[in-house]
C-alpha cells in the first residue's frame, strides 16, 4: 500500500515530552491496535522527533507506545522554527527508505494518518506540513474513530454511493459545545477531479486522551534521519528564548469560579460579582469557550482580564481539578464539563433547572447569578476568617 502507519509529531522541552505528546501516543496505540486486529494488518505507530541530543527521549517514546521513532538530531533543530521544522518533517513523512527501516513497504508514499498537538506550536506546524504534503487537516480534535464508511457526495463521488475504507473520523465540539462536528479527509473519486488525499491528519486538544503507563519492557525501532537544510532557511537565528507561562494560575488554586453566557443580562456587573466571589475564596476565575470570543460589550479592563483564551476551561482550553468548582451561568456543554469533571466539589448557579450542568454538580442553585452571588458574598464576608479552602 502507498499509505501506511500513523505518524505522531512529538513536542518536547529540553528532551522532556510535553504531556500532550504522550497523550497522542496513547491514543495512537489504542487506535492502531484496533486497526491491526480489524484489518489483519501490521501498521505502526511512528513517533517523529526533531531536536538536539534527543536520543534518550526516543527510548522513552517506545516505552509510551511507539513502535518506531524517527528522529532528526541537529544543533539547527534545538529550538522550533516553523519553516525548518515543516521541511524536515515533510522530508521524513515522504521518505520510503525510512519507512522500510521498520516495515516492509516498497510502495510507501506517505503516512496513512498523522497527529499533531493543538497548541500554539502544533496548530501552526500542522497547517504548514499538510499544505506541503497536499492533504487536509482537522483542527482541535477530541475524539477519533477509524471506520469503513459509505459516502455519497455530489463532488467527491459524483453522486454515487462509494465505500471509503479505513477512514479516520475526526470529531470536535461545535461553537456551542453541545453538538459534534465530524470531519473527514476523503479522496476525490469523481473522474473529473480524481485525486487522493493522504495523510488524514489532525491536531489534538491537550488533556483529552490518557497516556499509556510507561512500560520499560516495550521494544521498538529507533531510526536516525540526517536532515538537509537550505542555507537560505537558516538565515533566521534564535539567539535567545524565554518560555512565557500563562498568567492564569489554575494549578496552585484550590478553588475555581467560572462564568459563561449567563452574564448576558448585565455583563460588566456580573463579571465584577464573579471576580469578587473569586477574591473572597482565593480562587482563580475561569470561563466557558464562548466567552473567549467576546460576545458581550464590556470595559477594556474586564475584557482583557477575563475574556481571554487562557481562562477557558474545557477541551478547547484548560483541564482543572480544584477542590471546589463554582459554575455561574454556565449551561454545561460537554466540552466544558470535560475540563472540570475532576473537581472535588461542584456548585452550579443557573436559572434553568433543565440545563446539563445540573447533572454534573453536587449542589445546584436555581437562580440568576446576579441574584445569587450577592447573597453568597454577604455570607462569605460574615465568615471571612473561616472560609479558606482546606486540604
Amino acid at each position: 500500500m502507498k499509505y501506511q502507519h500513523l505518524y505522531v509529531v512529538i513536542e518536547h522541552e529540553d528532551g522532556k515530552p510535553v504531556p500532550v505528546s504522550l497523550e497522542m501516543l496513547g491514543e495512537a496505540r489504542r487506535l492502531m491496535d484496533g486497526y491491526n486486529k480489524r484489518y489483519s494488518a501490521d501498521e505502526k505507530v511512528v513517533a517523529v522527533v526533531l531536536g538536539n541530543n534527543v536520543r534518550k527521549l526516543c527510548e522513552e517514546l517506545i516505552f509510551y507506545g511507539a513502535d518506531a521513532v524517527i528522529y532528526a538530531d541537529s544543533a539547527e533543530l534545538l529550538h522550533t522554527r516553523n519553516l525548518i521544522d515543516t521541511k524536515v518533517i515533510s522530508q521524513i513523512a515522504t521518505n520510503k527508505e525510512l519507512a522500510n527501516e521498520f516495515s516492509d513497504v516498497p510502495r510507501f508514499v506517505k503516512p496513512r494518518y498523522m497527529f499533531f498537538s493543538a497548541d500554539n506550536v502544533g496548530r501552526q506546524l500542522s497547517s504548514t506540513i499538510l499544505a506541503e504534503l497536499e492533504s487536509g487537516l482537522a483542527s482541535d480534535i477530541n475524539k477519533l474513530v477509524i471506520e469503513d464508511l459509505e459516502i455519497r457526495h455530489e463532488h467527491k463521488t459524483k453522486g454515487q454511493a462509494m465505500k471509503y475504507e479505513r477512514t479516520l473520523e475526526m470529531y470536535r465540539p461545535d461553537f456551542s459545545g453541545f453538538l459534534w462536528t465530524t470531519i473527514l479527509c476523503l479522496d476525490n473519486r469523481n473522474p473529473a477531479i480524481e485525486r487522493e488525499y493522504h495523510p488524514q491528519a489532525c491536531s489534538i486538544i491537550p488533556g483529552v486522551f490518557a497516556p499509556l503507563e510507561r512500560d520499560a519492557l516495550r521494544r521498538g525501532k529507533i531510526v536516525d534521519f540526517a536532515p538537509k537544510f537550505d542555507e537560505r532557511d537558516l538565515r533566521v537565528k534564535i539567539i535567545n528564548r524565554k518560555i512565557v507561562k500563562s498568567a492564569v494560575d489554575f494549578d496552585s488554586k484550590k478553588a475555581v469560579v467560572s462564568f459563561g453566557r449567563g452574564i448576558k443580562d448585565s455583563p460588566e456587573e456580573n463579571i465584577k460579582l464573579v471576580g469578587e466571589l473569586a477574591r473572597l475564596l482565593e480562587a482563580e476565575v475561569g470561563i466557558s469557550l464562548p466567552i473567549s470570543k467576546k460576545p458581550f460589550i464590556v470595559s477594556d479592563g474586564a475584557s482583557s482580564t477575563y475574556m481571554i483564551p487562557d481562562r477557558v476551561v474545557g477541551t478547547s482550553g484548560r483541564k482543572v481539578a480544584p477542590l471546589l468548582y463554582i459554575a455561574a451561568g454556565v449551561s454545561g456543554a460537554m466540552q466544558h464539563i470535560a475540563g472540570m469533571k475532576e473537581a472535588g466539589f461542584v456548585v452550579a448557579i443557573n436559572p434553568d433547572e433543565n440545563s446539563p450542568i445540573k447533572h454534573e454538580c453536587d449542589i445546584f442553585i436555581r437562580g440568576r447569578m446576579e441574584d445569587v452571588i450577592p447573597l453568597l458574598l454577604e455570607e462569605l464576608r460574615k465568615k471571612k476568617p473561616e472560609i479558606k479552602v482546606k486540604k
